[in-house]
């Protein structure tokens, strides 16, 4: 019985390991990637204490690599779907009486699996699965996966230590129950730590969850539910099915017991989705949480006095890693007019630097998109570029698919602020840049915050404190995440809470105490320790 107030560890970040030629965490990735490539994996739905196989059977394939059969999962429909709510639902009175120290027990231990002995597994199916280079997976499916578990178990200690006063001859309280039904977490492709912990940070709180991964990411989801379990999840917790959208939606989003969404994808479905469930909202028990992050169009603004070098970095890396398949990565750029020959010259030399191919083999940066469908959406992009005479293909622009879904890191300069690639998110390897005049440093941050409909992340570049000044109160509504003298990528749970507004979503914060409130139903309890007995107040009685 538990008699005592519990101090959890005190959440570290996970330190990035090198990787570096000779290391023992190289070999250990690399042995991992060649086992696990030698035999074609058979990934079934979670749904409570069940593995559930379905008669559809359906191929993964290495982005990289379109021709090897890495695994099979089996695809389900609405029966699926309802048996997952019916197992979370069942799941719920014992998971959600549970002394929230055993759950948080569960995450701890899962964020050490995690880091520890299947280190190399998880970045190795992240490799193979989603056509990360090394660096990139292990900031997101280790670190960033083991920071979201550890970080969340102390922001919910901190929610529960905030109580109420009481007056003389009471005792008020907060109790901080979960929502009154199941979760849906609808998850994206592009990082796994976000698959782990859309469906991990409502469960932690108590709360049953339904998720749904994206196709392209379910190789490695697959292990994230082998962990949680080895951890300690208890069956129904956290049920995973293999569906589409349309056909999770119309069985979850008319379930009188949908208490929330947690959802990062696009502007466009995240919208439908929301429309649904309002169009439903007289069906369901309680009014649903949603919570969901989207889009963006990040930028990064350069004024005149900052260092060329040290821009050309950020467009470099923020623009190119991970193929540009991050939301939060650089896809527009203002340029000073006076700095443009010199972070061009920088820019196309790193280009021409970057080696593209499979992420398997460790000396290259660019690896490929990850399926058809984002190549030939990103591919016309570029094609029409190089067909219209008002921008210019200065780097890169090749591209094939025929052994992989592979695109050259491409730039286009733009005569017109207004070019479609400085607007529209294309979610790949493209940079647009639009070199503007010195001395409309501030007509140019007005374009800035209204080009593009999102507000997720941007930049400034400055060595003047008056133009930061002037960016930061300009932009103030333009980025949710906002980096002077950085680039707009690589948010660290516990540093930078992650999170856009307008159409980039809720601005919840993922990695952040703010999140997890949403998660929870508070009650407030008054326990009266001498109730009155008599009606009557003193003003009542009579005389003067």
């Amino acid at each position: 019985m538990s008699n005592a107030f519990f101090k959890v560890p005190v959440a570290k970040n996970e330190p990035v390991l090198s990787y570096a030629p000779g290391s023992k965490e190289r070999k250990e990735v690399q042995d991992a990637i060649k086992s696990m490539k030698s035999k074609v994996a058979d990934i079934p739905m979670y749904i409570g204490a069940e593995k559930v196989k379905s008669k559809k059977k359906v191929a993964i394939h290495s982005p990289h690599d379109r021709e090897k059969t890495i695994a099979h999962y089996y695809a389900g429909d609405k029966s699926h779907v309802q048996a997952a709510i019916e197992a979370a639902l069942k799941a719920k009175a014992s998971w959600a009486d549970m002394p929230w120290q055993d759950r948080a027990a569960i995450f701890l231990r899962a964020a050490d699996l995690m880091a520890g002995p299947y280190r190399a597994k998880m970045n190795a199916a992240t490799m193979i699965g989603q056509s990360k280079n090394i660096y990139q997976a292990e900031i997101d499916c280790v670190c960033e996966m083991a920071d979201f578990f550890r970080f969340n178990v102390q922001y919910m200690t901190e929610i529960y230590q905030i109580q109420p006063e009481s007056a003389a001859g009471t005792w008020n309280r907060l109790e901080y129950r979960p929502l009154e039904g199941f979760v849906f977490a609808l998850t994206p492709f592009n990082f796994t730590s976000i698959a782990g912990n859309l469906p991990g940070a409502p469960a932690l709180m108590g709360n049953t969850v339904v998720w749904k991964p994206a196709e392209t990411q379910i190789y490695s989801a697959q292990l994230i539910m082998e962990i949680l379990l080895e951890a300690g999840l208890p069956a129904g917790v956290i049920n995973l099915v293999f569906v589409d959208g349309p056909t999770a939606g119309s069985v979850i989003f008319s379930h009188p017991d949908f208490a929330g969404l947690h959802f990062t994808g696009s502007t466009g479905v995240f919208q439908k989705l929301w429309q649904q469930i309002g169009q439903n909202i007289g069906q369901y028990r309680s009014y649903p949480r949603i919570v969901g992050e989207t889009g963006g169009k990040d930028f990064v603004m350069v004024h005149a006095s900052a260092d060329a070098k040290q821009v050309a970095t950020a467009l470099s890396r923020g623009a190119f890693e991970f193929q540009g398949q991050k939301c939060s990565a650089a896809s527009r750029a203002y340029i000073p007019a006076s700095l443009w020959k010199k972070v061009e010259k920088h820019l196309t030399d790193d280009l021409k630097s970057f080696k593209m191919g499979s992420p398997e083999d460790f000396g290259n940066f660019i690896n490929a998109v990850i399926d058809e469908r984002a190549y030939d959406k990103i591919t016309s992009y570029i094609e029409n570029a190089k067909k219209d005479k008002k921008v210019k293909v200065i780097a890169g622009g090749k591209h094939s698919k025929k052994k992989g879904f592979f695109i050259e890191p491409t730039v286009i300069l733009a005569e017109e602020p207004g070019y479609v690639t400085m607007c529209e998110e294309l979610f790949g390897p493209v940079l647009t840049i639009y070199v503007y005049k010195d001395d409309q440093y501030e007509e140019t941050l007005k374009l800035v915050d209204g080009t593009s409909p999102y507000a997720l992340t941007g930049s400034i570049f400055s060595n003047d404190r008056y133009a930061t000044m002037k960016a930061i109160d300009a932009l103030r509504n333009a980025a949710g995440n906002f980096y002077i003298n950085d680039k707009p990528t690589g948010a660290v749970v516990g540093q930078q809470p992650f999170g856009g507004a307008r159409g980039s979503g809720t601005n919840d914060k993922a990695g952040s105490v703010l999140n997890l409130y949403r998660w929870i139903s508070p009650r407030t309890i008054k326990e009266n320790f001498v109730p009155p007995s008599d009606y009557r107040y003193p003003f009542l009685h009579s005389g003067k």
